[in-house]
């Protein structure tokens, strides 16, 4: 009898051992890692407010937004972040520089572009022939979006219109805020705030729209503003905190779009813009989240219509199917 004790109590002694055994194991392997994000002022850090006010309570995150995207580069190829919110077409020309240090999370961020007026005169793209257009972004997307939907709806842009470039969208702003008639096209939250300056100025043509007027078939293009990269090492490394991070976005990205007035306040509280043009310009920043094959369709037509303008806009070629990250 004490022998049939002794060996049940030195199988529950064993069973207990490894119980606690695998419990601490468990224990050891939670990646508790803390993810560097990085985002550039506007549209494109805009989504993520809602995560780094929740993130706050943890240690799960660090953020730092920039003014400029040459201050977010040099920090991701040298690893010292992990994740950033960047200009889409950006995201291509890096993983092509690093040789696919770099693949692209999400969609973050369609067409924020819109042809506005100190007028009436413009109705449609047509009404642009002859007239001149002021805006930024010569040699950059903006320019390339231009030309593309201008072109498709048979208008040359060095023979039909004048596009006049400015250095700064501000310097468009005053454009539009000084002469009568004058015709721009900017980004928001620019258009809000050349309206705030002037409230004649109106919203004429979203380009959004019309660059999905162009689309056509089931693999349909966007126009894409964002887009969320993270270094490959980082992610081959940490996927199950990718994902998590993913899934926290979206939720940020869907309380920001329902949540007009309270995410303007989490915006300005991160000194990203002003409240009260934020409570304004949300509804026109097309803030979304899309990943996996309908990011890859939208994203690689998008990339197309670049290239085509100019092959360096997406890093010298088209990127592949690997650097579209599919859960």
């Amino acid at each position: 009898m004490m022998k049939k004790l002794l060996s049940l109590l030195v199988i529950l002694i064993l069973s207990t051992n490894t119980l606690l055994g695998c419990q601490n194991k468990k224990a050891a392997v939670e990646d508790t890692t803390a993810i560097r994000v990085a985002a550039l002022k506007g549209p494109t850090a805009m989504g993520m407010v809602k995560l780094m006010d929740d993130a706050k309570a943890t240690n799960n995150y660090e953020f730092q937004i920039a003014a400029a995207v040459d201050e977010i580069t040099p920090l991701l190829v040298k690893g010292d972040i992990d994740i950033a919110a960047v200009p889409a077409n950006l995201a291509s020309v890096l993983y092509n520089n690093t040789e696919g240090d770099v693949k692209v999370l999400a969609i973050n961020t369609l067409g924020v572009l819109y042809i506005v007026e100190n007028g009436e005169s413009i109705q449609s793209i047509s009404d642009l022939k002859g007239k001149t257009i002021y805006t930024s972004g010569k040699g950059a997307t903006p320019e390339y979006t231009l030309n593309y939907i201008l072109k498709e709806n048979g208008i040359d842009p060095e023979k039909d219109v004048t596009i006049e470039y400015k250095s700064e969208h501000a310097e468009c702003v005053a454009v539009l805020a000084s002469e009568e008639n004058a015709i721009a096209m900017l980004p928001q939250p620019f258009v809000t705030s050349a309206q705030t300056k002037n409230d004649k100025i109106r919203i004429a043509l979203d380009m959004n729209e019309e660059w999905d007027k162009l689309q056509t078939g089931e693999d349909k293009s966007a126009l894409v503003t964002g887009a969320i990269v993270v270094r490959t090492q980082f992610l081959e490394e940490h996927k199950e905190l990718v994902n998590k991070f993913l899934d926290s976005y979206k939720d940020s990205v869907n309380y920001v779009n329902s949540n007009i007035e309270e995410a303007a306040g989490m915006i300005e509280e991160q000194d990203i813009i002003p409240a009260a043009v934020a409570k304004v310009a949300l509804p026109y920043c097309n803030i979304v989240f899309i990943e996996g094959e309908e990011m890859r369709t939208k994203l690689s037509g998008y990339y197309n219509v670049l290239f085509e303008q100019n092959p360096k806009s997406v890093g010298g070629t088209l990127p592949d199917d690997v650097f579209y990250y599919k859960r």
